[in-house]
């Protein structure tokens, strides 16, 4: 099997026809030269591409290290590290190429790629990649320094997206074996992209500089050479008023994540303007814990989904800007099951028909449904690193509308990563809250859906579910997949109610009229990074 890839020059013809180069805008044609202030978010929890867990990292990854493909409009691969691959299924030959170097002067060629696999099947690691999206890669070989070789236990079409990702990333060798911390990254964990990593103050901001060696973008980037910026700043504000307000006042000139209670401070501004971007892979859901009581009752998971107006609860924290979900994947994915639409949610009467079926005929003092002097309690625990598009409100609204509407009690506990992990180790939770920016949403659904997955947290465990996301990852043919994922969606959302699909995220960035190449990535939907960006005279 020979993977698609489109060569360099017809890449460039469908960049031109996507609208994927800079259109023309106040800050004129791309100039070099100048100091990027970025007003973002989330901090991430670490600099190491292979230990990427946040969405919202994504755009620092790419700024410093890059992986050997990538993605078009139409999901399609590109080069980036890579030059071409070959697959007979079992086997996925990748020619490399022989023009790039990493930060630190050691060359890029199949040791260095080998080298980073090698860590990522190693022990302690990154054990829950290893387990998941790597559970078929048995070894790498080096065929020469510009050809590596993987060797797959049993088909796995997976792979191929596996390259695209920031865990993919290429970490140079020095830094693999020398890095004083090389989990956390830092200055000393370097890659091959178009900014170096200048320092990192916690709590605060990362700064990147230009690197000045680079000549090796993917034809979907809109030029070629260095990247303009000579220095680009993120900075952490997490307050999102905090962002818009930097913004407004020119402390900063760009900002991501503006929630729709600000959007009217950039609409009206001349001087900024905002953008959006559906983000791909899985929609933001609610997942349901069917192995603790009460949700080892279909009819009381049942009930919690009908007891929410998803539509009437979005609108009040998002005001119309939201894109309802229903099912697990994201609508922009190309799996996406549309049969799903308006088949559930949202009648009270049917919610409170079925507890007291199940059951939970009681009320106490407040109002909260009970059975045998208990009450109907469910636990939804975020964690406040991954809280983001202000989802500890929407939690809030969730909470008053399950109460009003069938006396359920919904206990939402915002806390840090360390007691999240906790409780969601030890089974202390009833709803897991998650979305993923995967540009193949069989990735996030392996992750979240598989008995084996890394944050599979329904328990399902269903023999069924695992048996039709392990043929997915062995079919080829993309129509195949699509018919397969349907089939898992129907199963998850509609018969076994262990979900209850939320939103589809999108990505915002305001910025400046002055900042020009400001854009989202292909596919994911999510903010690009900083390569194409540069600021006007």
């Amino acid at each position: 099997m020979r993977l698609r890839l489109i060569p360099a020059a017809a890449a460039l013809v469908l960049l031109a026809a996507c609208g994927a180069a800079p259109a023309p805008s106040a800050a004129g044609e791309p100039r070099s030269g100048g100091d990027l202030i970025w007003a973002v978010e989330t901090e991430p929890l670490t600099l190491n591409p292979h230990q990427y867990a946040q969405a919202k990292a994504r755009l620092l990854v790419w700024n410093s290290f890059e992986a050997l493909f990538t993605h078009d409009e139409r999901g399609d691969y590109v080069p980036w590290l890579a030059t071409g691959i070959e697959s007979d299924g079992r086997t996925y030959t990748i020619r490399l190429r022989t023009d790039v170097t990493f930060h630190d002067g050691e060359r890029f060629d199949a040791a260095a790629v080998k080298a980073n696999f090698d860590l990522l099947l190693s022990d302690g690691y990154n054990p829950a990649l290893r387990a998941v999206q790597l559970r078929n890669l048995t070894s790498v070989d080096v065929v020469d320094p510009a050809t590596v070789r993987l060797n797959l236990s049993r088909p796995d079409v997976l792979i191929r997206d596996f390259l695209a990702t920031p865990q993919a990333a290429q970490v140079s060798p020095r830094s693999i074996k020398n890095a004083k911390n090389l989990k956390a990254g830092g200055t000393d964990v370097v890659g091959t992209g178009p900014f170096i990593l200048d320092s990192y103050t916690a709590g605060q901001q990362v700064v990147y500089r230009r690197n000045p060696d680079y000549r090796w973008a993917p034809a979907t980037a809109a030029h070629t050479g260095p990247a303009y910026l000579d220095t680009v700043t993120y900075r952490f504000l997490k307050e999102s008023s905090v962002r818009v307000g930097a913004l407004t006042s020119g402390q900063v000139r760009v900002a991501e994540g503006v929630p729709a209670t600000d959007e009217p401070l950039i609409t009206a501004n001349p001087g900024l303007r905002l953008d959006r971007s559906l983000n791909s892979g899985s929609a933001y859901t609610y997942y349901l814990n069917v192995g603790n009581p009460p949700f080892d009752d279909v009819r009381v998971r049942q009930a919690f989904r009908e007891a929410v107006d998803v539509g009437a609860v979005l609108d009040s924290v998002y005001r119309g800007t939201a894109t309802r979900a229903w099912s697990v994947v994201s609508p922009s994915s190309r799996f996406y099951d549309r049969t799903l639409e308006g088949t559930y949610g949202g009648d009270a009467a049917k919610a409170n028909a079925l507890l007291d079926a199940a059951g939970w005929t009681g009320r106490d003092a407040e109002g909260y449904r009970t059975r045998d002097g208990r009450r109907l309690t469910l636990r939804l625990v975020q964690n406040a690193p991954f809280v983001r598009d202000r989802r500890d409100v929407l939690a809030q609204a969730v909470q008053a509308a399950v109460k009003q509407s069938a006396g359920i009690h919904l206990d939402v506990r915002l806390v840090d990563q360390g007691t999240a992990t906790e409780a969601l180790d030890t089974g202390q939770y009833e709803v897991f809250d998650n979305s993923r920016a995967d540009t193949d949403a069989g990735a996030a659904l392996n992750l979240l859906l598989h008995s084996q997955g890394a944050i599979s947290r329904t328990h399902l465990d269903s023999p069924e579910l695992d048996a039709l996301l392990d043929r997915a990852q062995a079919t080829p043919d993309t129509a195949e997949r699509l018919r397969i994922y349907q089939e898992v969606q129907r199963y998850v959302v509609r018969d076994q109610a262990a979900a209850l699909p939320l939103y589809a995220p999108q990505d915002q960035i305001a910025a400046s009229t002055t900042v020009g190449g400001i854009g989202f990535e292909p596919t994911a939907g999510v903010p690009a990074s900083a390569y194409d960006v540069w600021i006007g005279a």
